[in-house]
This record gives structure tokens, C-alpha cells and sequence, in this order.
């Protein structure tokens, strides 16, 4: 598996914000410094504070979700769970699942599907955050997210080997899929989403996920 290059820190936090995507400076944790977070940090921060961070190149990154991304979320998990469980497809996390992409690269996922070839006898993993590339990557877009910040997600997603994955966007109710960093669809509300590969014969009509948002 490739590493993440040490970057040398920007010289100020307005660079710092620039390299991570232009993200709010709230989300950005100064304790540890950054450059210095190690996925100790990760852990100890999930464990005492509940606080989600992603590890990036030693710069913890707060995740964001509000309560109706948090309810839209919940909804797809069961929506998808119900398949991957019915047809023995393998296992899902939901949005505390931090997963190592590479050394010093931890992602979230909203949502992520593992296939059962990824884990051996079917065990889930006992690391807190395992070596385990999800098949799917599911992103419902917040407030927070900033553009530059989700298409570095998704490099980072499709340079680690993930086959598949989906940004849902509660504001304007559609689902972007992704099959490669720079091969993609949108899915609106009027249509449905597919599985492909990743999950053969799944069809959800995006009218049923969105259907309890408001406006």
C-alpha cells in the first residue's frame, strides 16, 4: 500500500484551510498541532470528546452532519443494509466507522460496505481503525463541505481502491456516483440508484430516500 508524503505546514492557517479544501476553520483541531496528530489522537478524541476527526497528513479534521443529513443517512443505511444482509453480500459501517486508506490517510465514511472477500472467516476487525478499503463510500453532503474538500476525498477514496462512491446531496436531492475520480453520474430524485458491481441488483428509487426531507 502507497503512504501519504509528509507535507511541510503551511506557513499560515489561511494556507493550512487552503490545502485542506477551503473548509471552515472550526472544523480544524489546534490540539494536537497540526502536523503533529497521529491516530492515537483519532481514537482518544472518538472515545472521551465523541468528537468524529479525520487524520489528515497529521491534521485532525472535524466531521460535520446535521441532524437531517444525520436522518437521511440513517434511512440509506437500513435501505442498503436490508439488501446487503438479504443477499449475503458482506458487512456495513455507519458514520463512526474510520477506516486507514494509508499510513497517515483516516477517512469516515458516512456510510461504507465491505465485502465479505475483504474479511477473512467473515470477523470483523478489532483495530479502531482497520486496514480496510470499503467496496462503496458514501458521502451525504453537509453545510461544511466545501467542493475543493470532497474532490480530495475522492482521490483519496479511488487512490486507495475504492470501487465505488456516492455523494448524496439532501439540498438538491441528488446522489452523484462515482466509478473513478473523474468518471461520474448524477442520479436525481426522479430516478434510481444502482449497485453495479459493487452491489449486483440493488435499485433504490432516490423519490423513496428523499421523500421525508423538507422543501
Amino acid at each position: 500500500m502507497s503512504s501519504v508524503k509528509p507535507k511541510t505546514l503551511p506557513r499560515t492557517m489561511e494556507g493550512l484551510l487552503k490545502r485542506l479544501g477551503g473548509i471552515p476553520a472550526s472544523r480544524v483541531r489546534l490540539r494536537p498541532l497540526p502536523g503533529s496528530a497521529t491516530e492515537t489522537d483519532v481514537v482518544q478524541i472518538r472515545n472521551i470528546e465523541k468528537i468524529l476527526c479525520e487524520l489528515i497528513n497529521g491534521t485532525l479534521v472535524e466531521k460535520t452532519m446535521g441532524a437531517e443529513e444525520s436522518f437521511l443517512t440513517m434511512d440509506l443505511v437500513v435501505l442498503l443494509g436490508s439488501y446487503v444482509k438479504l443477499h449475503d453480500l458482506g458487512a456495513m459501517m455507519g458514520p463512526d466507522g474510520a477506516v486507514r486508506l494509508m499510513p497517515g490517510l483516516v477517512r469516515i465514511p458516512d456510510i461504507s460496505f465491505v465485502s465479505w472477500a475483504k474479511l477473512p472467516d467473515r470477523v470483523y476487525p478489532k483495530d479502531p481503525i482497520p486496514d480496510l478499503i470499503p467496496d462503496l463510500a458514501i458521502e451525504v453532503l453537509s453545510k461544511g463541505n466545501t467542493r475543493r474538500e470532497m474532490a480530495q476525498k475522492l482521490r483519496d477514496y479511488f487512490d486507495a481502491g475504492v470501487k465505488l462512491v456516492w455523494f448524496v446531496s439532501p439540498k438538491s436531492r441528488t446522489v452523484s456516483v462515482y466509478t473513478g475520480a473523474g468518471r461520474s453520474l448524477k442520479r436525481t430524485e426522479d430516478q434510481t440508484l444502482e449497485g453495479g458491481d459493487v452491489l449486483p441488483g440493488f435499485v433504490l428509487p432516490l423519490r423513496e430516500l428523499f421523500a421525508r426531507l423538507n422543501g
